[in-house]
């Protein structure tokens, strides 16, 4: 393995974090870097090593004036060969090799290492939130602050050590040489020090406000125009164009205010720095001319004090605006920090156990749920299905259908009951072990911008190419994904479906979706209105598919095409979150109830809204 090869993996750039991200400053930035203190390190010792060269720099450039100044020219080079040869090596030899170390540690070391170990910290944490995390923010805006997150840390990292290290390193190297020289040099630098900081410490904290607020607002536009174009049909259909593109605009103009406010503030401070930088070499090169008048200091002196305050007036600007970086990442840090960081509201217990593959029993003990709400949800529902048995459920929208396969799949904790398979509460399980028990398929079917055969493979990562091809022809999908191609010239299974799968109609998502179930093969199958974007044909060959990839497992299929759920084990009949009839299909009929009335009311099958109900 090469030099750069084992620097490079001096940071493990995936490595995981331990524990929560917290909700303080730097303890959060611990968390982020942490396993990475190693490599800073190093990288920051060749930096302050950098900012060392250049005060020996201006030394040698002292010491060589004074030979000239004080030497006869006749036996100049034989006196002074040795400082001759040290000026040059050290030019030529040393300090590229110092500052070659520097840039390669911080290039090698710290640049490709840190945004993925800052993003990839940040994107595991953000994939354990709930759904509900999920439902009450915009994707582009959450998208955005892991990004910005992980690039700000990674520049306050990068800036830490390439600037502050070299710096301080400059600075303390350029104080000893002036107190060698004249104590009053270094009480001057101290001086203007003092005063360089107390303007930092005016402007920077401004300066992060005013960065914060114009992340924030950044981010806004991000959602705004992310929410946009991920909806655009929708824009397109209502002819509401002209309505987002003032949504946008709003949200643009929100971040011009807060750009403006950030640009006047930073423009302050960029010409106080130009004042403040512009003292020190009067103060620095006067003094050693007064001292020299006095015989105190020698020519050499006055080059080197000259080449130290030039070097560190035109680092001061450097140093300011790279710190004005700093403190501008570490608003957007904390704007970030504020929406990633908030604690999981669905853990697994801390016993929580791996659930194997079960028999498919399945249990609700007077489960109540209500979205935190005070009304709504499930209200005392007791159901008890047994392994392999197919019931269906149906109910007007809103009677708790969904509610209640999202509590079986864990999206969110009872608030009142339990549930369980095979006798587990599912609160004492992993949930990506009990989400592995359970196949879905969707109304509203799920699709990467990925190829075919990796939406169909999500089922299954593991699938050879025939299973994949065997679940495809079960779902009636295989013919019409051999037809597929996209814009970059891949065909059939290789073809990429597009953001959401916008490439298929909805029957052919559907389709794709069925094959992904049939291909995960899980002991419990749920159906919700699995087929209703098929057309006649299409769902008679892809119920035939279903009834086959049933055999031997539970299932729980929503429907409100009722001829589709007629032939299964069960029906239960849902009305205002709770269970108000079960039975079969024939015995639902004869007791002339809910279901009866739902049943005559039908046109073709299917089942309506609320009103069609009473």
């Amino acid at each position: 393995m090469s030099l750069h090869r084992r620097l490079g993996n001096l940071i493990h750039a995936f490595r995981p974090a331990e524990g929560a991200p917290p909700a303080t400053l730097l303890a959060f930035f611990g968390w982020c870097l942490s396993g990475a203190w190693g490599g800073l390190g190093i990288a920051a010792v060749a930096s302050a090593l950098g900012g060392a060269a250049d005060v020996l720099a201006a030394v040698l450039l002292g010491a060589v004036v004074d030979a000239v100044a004080s030497g006869d020219a006749s036996v100049f080079w034989a006196q002074n060969g040795w400082l001759i040869a040290a000026f040059v090596g050290f030019f030529l030899l040393l300090r590229p090799a110092i500052f070659g170390i520097s840039t390669a540690t911080s290039n090698v070391i710290v640049g490709p290492n840190i945004l993925p170990l800052v993003l990839s910290r940040l994107h595991r944490w953000t994939m354990g939130h709930s759904v509900t995390f999920f439902d009450n923010d915009f994707a582009g805006r959450l998208a955005q602050k892991q990004m910005q997150t992980a690039r700000a840390v990674t520049d306050v990292a990068t800036e830490m050590v390439n600037v502050v290290a070299f710096a301080l390193a400059s600075v303390l190297g350029s104080a000893a040489f002036l107190l060698a020289v004249d104590g009053w040099g270094a009480v001057a630098l101290i001086v203007w020090l003092v005063a360089y900081l107390a303007l930092i410490r005016f402007f920077l904290p401004r300066i992060r406000e005013r960065s914060g607020a114009r992340a924030s607002a950044r981010a806004m536009v991000t959602g705004q125009v992310v929410d946009t174009i991920t909806n655009i049909k929708t824009v397109k259909l209502f002819a509401h164009a002209e309505h987002e593109d003032r949504a946008a605009l709003g949200a643009m103009a929100g971040f011009r205010e807060r750009a403006l406010d950030f640009g006047v503030v930073s423009s302050a401070f960029r010409l106080s720095l130009m004042v403040i930088a512009g003292i020190l070499p009067v103060i620095l090169v006067g003094g050693s001319i007064l001292l020299w008048r006095q015989g105190l200091a020698t020519p050499g002196d006055i080059a080197a004090s000259g080449a130290i305050a030039m070097r560190l007036s035109q680092m001061t600007g450097w140093v300011s605006m790279s710190l004005m970086g700093i403190w501008g990442n570490i608003g957007e840090v904390e704007d970030g920090m504020r929406t990633l960081s908030p604690p999981h509201d669905l853990k697994d217990a801390p016993d929580a156990q791996v659930l194997d593959r079960v028999a498919g029993r399945i249990d609700f003990d007077d489960v109540g749920f209500a979205y935190g709400q005070r009304s709504g949800g499930l209200r005392g529902v007791d159901l008890h299905i047994t392994a392999g048995e197919k019931i269906g459920i149906v109910g007007a929208s809103g009677a708790g259908k969904s509610t209640l396969v999202a509590l079986l799949l864990r999206l969110y904790d009872v608030e009142r009951g339990t549930v369980r398979i095979d006798g587990r509460d599912l609160r004492g399980v992993t949930q990506e072990s009990l989400r592995r028990q359970i196949g879905m398929v969707t109304q509203e079917t799920a699709m990467f911008n990925r190829s075919a055969r990796d939406n169909i493979t999500y089922g299954r990562p593991d699938a050879t190419e025939d299973q994949i091809h065997a679940a495809a022809r079960a779902a009636e999908a295989h013919e019409f994904i051999l037809g597929l191609a996209d814009h970059a010239g891949r065909t059939g299974y290789d073809a990429h479906l597009g953001e959401r799968g916008v490439k298929l109609s909805g029957g052919q998502r559907q389709r794709i979706a069925l094959a992904r179930a049939f291909l995960k093969d899980a002991p419990i199958l749920v159906l919700d209105e699995a087929t209703s974007a098929l057309d006649s044909e299409v769902e008679a060959q892809v119920q035939d598919a279903l009834a086959r990839a049933m055999q031997g497992k539970t299932v729980l299929a929503i429907a409100h095409r009722l001829s589709t759920i007629a032939q299964l084990d069960r029906i239960i009949v849902m009305e205002a979150g709770q269970i108000v009839e079960q039975g079969s299909h024939d015995a639902l009929l004869a007791k002339g109830g809910l279901y009866a009335r739902y049943w005559n009311r039908q046109s073709g099958g299917f089942l309506g809204t609320e009103e069609a109900a009473e």
